[in-house]
């Protein structure tokens, strides 16, 4: 499974980075737009630092709009993506730049036969919300599976990215389910690394090794 780190702040990207699991980055309007910078200077930031897909969302509601701003994006690097959101509109842009060589992430997922219509538009990922599932009291899950077994049936070419992950757990279903990329704030990374009894065990090796040198 993938790890992409879901956020717009450079210095969160470069700590994940670090760790050395880090595959790639997810942005949107809303994260860039709490780092108080320019946007062409965050995104060129990022982009010196990810080897790996970085996803940058259109704004424009029209599909000419959106393939506009798409080009655009995408020669800010070779790796960019390019966030399309799921509308009539978003399968229209979808189209035409899959058909251009530009890797698309079809975003804003919530039924399986969004990721249907997406995926034979020619998009390359498909991000189910499913935290934002959740929150209505329906179970993210159930749609990440059923994407799952769609892709499989037809041998769309598509990775999934689950989205909208809200804790650990969400990672952790999605890894039992096969998912292939699950993109977090790093928060969430952050608590995937700890363990109540991974601390114990450090504190007690390093007490014991104290009495070991009195």
């Amino acid at each position: 499974m993938k790890i992409f780190l879901d956020t717009a702040n450079i210095e969160k990207i470069k700590e994940a980075k670090d760790w050395g699991i880090l595959d790639g980055v997810t942005t949107n309007p809303t994260l860039v737009s709490r780092e108080g910078k320019n946007f062409e200077t965050i995104i060129r930031e990022i982009l010196k630092v990810v080897d790996g897909p970085v996803s940058l969302e259109v704004i424009s509601k029209n599909w000419e709009g959106m393939v506009k701003e798409a080009r655009k994006l995408a020669s800010y690097g070779k790796n960019v993506v390019v966030k399309i959101p799921m509308t009539v509109d978003g399968l229209k842009a979808t189209k035409v730049l899959s058909s251009d060589g530009i890797n698309v992430n079809t975003t804003l997922i919530f039924s399986p036969t969004q990721s249907i219509l997406a995926a034979k538009a020619g998009t390359r990922y498909l991000s189910p919300f499913i935290g934002r599932l959740d929150d209505i009291s329906s179970y993210g899950m159930d749609l990440v599976r059923d994407i799952i077994q769609i892709l499989e049936n037809y041998s769309f070419p598509c990775e999934v990215i689950v989205a909208s992950v809200r804790h650990p757990m969400h990672v952790l279903e999605a890894a039992l389910l096969g998912a292939d990329i699950v993109t977090m704030p790093f928060e969430v990374l952050q608590k995937l690394v700890k363990h109540p009894l991974t601390d114990i065990g450090i504190e007690r090796f390093l007490k014991d090794w104290e009495k070991l040198k009195g």
